[in-house]
């Protein structure tokens, strides 16, 4: 017990004191961000003396208190806002609902000062409403690319075939588009041509500029069928034309059909007869034609009449 009663009495005399030289400075440093904060120095030391001294040094000159001169928490006069005054020529704008409401008319002529003319058929300014069909630029989905204005130079395109594609590079694959365009003025002339492009409507421009590129004539009677059967191939495919009486109409299919639509047959039987593709069909098609030949042209030839033809 004696042993014990020592002990207690030993702890309840340890005490942590500072030196009496040692001190906190809680100065301001110059630079708060980029200066490393000083930690006090504390000498910790067990005696049987419990005294603890402690000193602080801060300069006045350090804490800014010029905001609390003049500050008054109390006073409600320091924290109202007081807007500026009014200048004495201020007129306040009408509201948006005071004054009369505008007329149709008026709304129309506002909008073709900013659009130009609309499409209801009336011009308030003058203006020609159908200008907008010829500068109207429509924009695709990929590159932003305008959309070109159809050339009117009286052939008719159709589109036989739009595959998607693909180039293999070193990077990997890249996607196109071809399109099979078939141009005709129905009149005897008509073209197929082919184009490529990354875009479904540039791919059908290009084969549209490229078929008219190829234009060829079609013979054709009175009747508006062959003078004569004729057979043309290219490549795989293989395609059979023959001629046909008056009201039998185009008996084909596939691209041969479109092709004798837009060359103005009327009457004509076309067959198939080697491969499907469509654009070498397309182009059997018009190797075909190409081999017909008018009565008169091979009577002028032979230097005869078109009667000693049937003889």
């Amino acid at each position: 017990m004696a042993t014990a009663s020592a002990t207690l009495s030993s702890l309840s005399s340890l005490s942590l004191h500072t030196a009496a030289n040692s001190r906190i400075s809680l100065s301001k440093p110059r630079n708060p961000f980029f200066t490393k904060p000083t930690k006090p120095s504390l000498h910790h030391s067990f005696s049987s003396h419990p005294t603890t001294t402690t000193t602080f040094t801060v300069k006045s000159s350090d804490i800014d208190t010029t905001f609390f001169d003049n500050f008054n928490p109390n006073d409600e006069t320091d924290t109202v806002f007081n807007a500026p005054e009014r200048p004495e020529d201020f007129v306040a704008p009408p509201s948006f609902d005071e004054g009369p409401m505008e007329t149709e008319e008026e709304i129309a002529t506002a909008y073709e000062e900013l659009y130009g003319p609309a499409y209801s058929g009336e011009s308030y300014l003058g203006n020609d409403i159908y200008v907008m069909d010829s500068k109207v630029q429509k924009k695709t989905g990929f590159g932003s690319k305008t959309k070109r204005e159809k050339v009117k130079d009286g052939f008719e395109e159709r589109v036989v075939q739009v595959r998607r594609v693909t180039k293999v590079v070193k990077g990997g694959k890249q996607l196109h588009f071809r399109a099979v365009v078939v141009v005709g003025d129905k009149q005897g002339q008509v073209g197929v041509g082919v184009g490529k492009a990354k875009e479904v409507v540039g791919a059908v421009q290009k084969s549209a500029i490229n078929a008219r590129r190829n234009i060829v004539s079609v013979p054709m009677t009175k009747y508006l069928t062959f003078p004569h059967r004729s057979e043309g191939d290219y490549g795989a495919a293989k395609v059979m034309l023959r001629p046909a009486s008056p009201g039998t109409g185009v008996i084909a299919g596939g691209a041969v059909r479109i092709v004798l639509e837009l060359a103005g047959v009327e009457n004509a039987l076309g067959k198939q007869l080697g491969s499907n593709n469509a654009l070498n069909n397309a182009r059997a098609t018009v190797v075909a034609v190409q081999k017909m030949r008018q009565f008169r042209d091979v009577a002028r030839e032979r230097g005869i009449p078109m009667e000693e033809l049937w003889k």
